[in-house]
């Protein structure tokens, strides 16, 4: 009597496991997209104020288009980031995870651009290189990469356990909507 009741027990576990990594993997890029986002209302709000004190609105119109240039580029480099680090980990096993370093490599360094811009774009005087105080951001490039690396690292263990479908079916949900950057403009105003 007592094999028969091992047995849900088991299948619970396995499936409490699996779902414990997904969740895992689309925590961290959640975290990482919201923090992303993040970064494009503060720094719209330092230029209105350079714009003002200034008063000349190119600052702000031009800082905007640039800005705009700049996310567009890290929100189309996370998209296909995700993708990549899925199809590193569906492909071949023994090359995952150098196909997955060389991804998330090449993130990191997208995230580190664009944390270079924001950080001379939001400087009081640019060319004196004086830090303004009122910008405060929590936009760590490496740490982000890092985190969503080591969660798609665990992601792979899951997917060795699972059979057919449901591999791929493991990643669909990281191309929904809710999983993408928001638009420049819906975040900029």
């Amino acid at each position: 009597m007592k094999r028969y009741n091992l047995l849900p027990v088991l299948l619970l576990f396995i499936f409490n496991v699996t779902s414990a990594q997904m969740s895992s993997v689309f925590g961290s890029v959640t975290e990482a997209k919201s923090k992303i986002e993040a970064t494009v209302p503060v720094v719209v709000e330092h230029l209105k104020k350079v714009s003002e004190k200034q008063g000349d609105a190119t600052v702000l119109n031009n800082g905007k288009a640039a800005l705009k240039n700049e996310y567009d580029k890290v929100s189309q480099e996370f998209e296909l980031y995700k993708g990549n680090m899925a199809s590193c980990i569906l492909g071949k096993s023994k090359k995952a995870t150098k196909c997955m370093n060389y991804h998330t490599q090449y993130f990191r360094n997208t995230l580190g651009i664009y944390e270079n811009y924001i950080t001379y774009i939001t400087k009081k005087n640019g060319y004196l290189g004086v830090a303004d105080d009122s910008i405060k951001l929590d936009f760590k490039p490496t740490e982000i990469a890092t985190k969503i690396d080591k969660d798609f690292a665990g992601a792979v263990g899951a997917v060795k356990k699972m059979k057919g479908n449901n591999k791929s079916a493991y990643f669909d949900q990281l191309k929904s909507d809710d999983f993408k950057l928001q638009n420049f403009s819906s975040l900029a105003n």
